[in-house]
């Protein structure tokens, strides 16, 4: 594996351990297990992602 494979994947890892979505990673897997149907834009993923986190509305549905 080459550096900056290397640099890559713990950029990618950091980004997921602070709640960054990966939304290169979500559109490639769509493409290439799920032809034919569509892909969200960044902003739909963004958005998705958000509110599966932190609950539609905005509020925090969670203890901590």
């Amino acid at each position: 594996m080459r550096w900056r494979d290397v640099l890559a994947q713990a950029a990618r890892t950091a980004r997921l351990m602070v709640g960054v979505p990966d939304y290169e990673a979500y559109a490639a897997h769509r493409r290439a297990e799920h032809p034919g149907e569509p892909v969200m834009s960044r902003a739909e993923f963004l958005r998705d992602r958000t509110e599966r986190r932190f609950g539609a509305g905005g509020g925090i549905s969670r203890c901590c």
